[in-house]
């Protein structure tokens, strides 16, 4: 591949000091981690924002959290039609295979992706609407979202950050095998939103429809 590129000096540098540090510290448990595979408890579903942090925010370790990120922590329906889907082999993965006891899809503030699909349905940016914006098409997950907070919030692209995690874990039950597990006892589903300048976290509350603090 004639356009890639030596790692940015900076990168380098710091992978040298993880190395000598953090690895060096704890060999073995990476060679355990190495030799006996992964076993994480939870898989986490967050957007691909580089202030969302969720393995300081629960202070993880490697191997606890099976972790997909993508623009504005959606999960599609389920569309078993042969095409593509990273974000629904991932949630197939993690539920068949590793077999995880929790989904947890987290939200956050100032979510770009969001605020993006408030401003395409509003039409105030028919740029996403064209069929050749990726993004567009992505956040198209999110309309049914927009309809429920449209003149409903003052803060309708608060509101929508709150209905992106709602409508990912609506889409999640449309997977018959996370649907199975979850009426089996096997599977719980959580959905969260985290301020990312104040450092609050709430969690949805299914019975009232709302949220409130952790």
């Amino acid at each position: 591949m004639k356009h890639a590129r030596p790692l940015p000096k900076y990168l380098v540098q710091r992978y040298h000091g993880w190395k000598a540090t953090t690895y060096d510290d704890n060999q073995a448990w990476f060679k355990r981690l190495a030799s006996e595979g992964q076993h994480p408890r939870a898989m986490i579903i967050s957007c691909c924002d580089s202030r969302v942090h969720v393995t300081s925010i629960f202070g993880a370790d490697s191997g606890e959290f099976f972790i997909h990120r993508n623009i504005a922590n959606l999960v599609p329906p389920y569309a078993p039609d042969g095409a593509s889907h990273g974000t629904s082999a991932a949630v197939e993965y993690a539920v068949t295979a590793l077999k995880v006891a929790h989904v947890v899809v987290i939200g956050h503030s100032s979510c770009g992706g969001v605020a993006g699909c408030h401003a395409m349905c509003s039409g105030k940016a028919p740029e996403l609407e064209e069929k050749s914006s990726f993004v567009g098409r992505w956040m198209d997950i999110l309309r049914p979202g927009y309809e429920r907070v449209r003149g409903q919030a003052d803060d309708e692209i608060r509101a929508l950050e709150h209905e992106a995690v709602i409508v990912s874990l609506e889409n999640l039950m449309t997977f018959p095998f996370v649907a199975e597990a979850v009426e089996a006892g096997e599977l719980s589903l959580h959905g969260l939103w985290t301020d990312i300048g104040e450092g609050s976290l709430l969690a949805y509350e299914p019975t009232s429809g709302g949220y409130k603090p952790v």
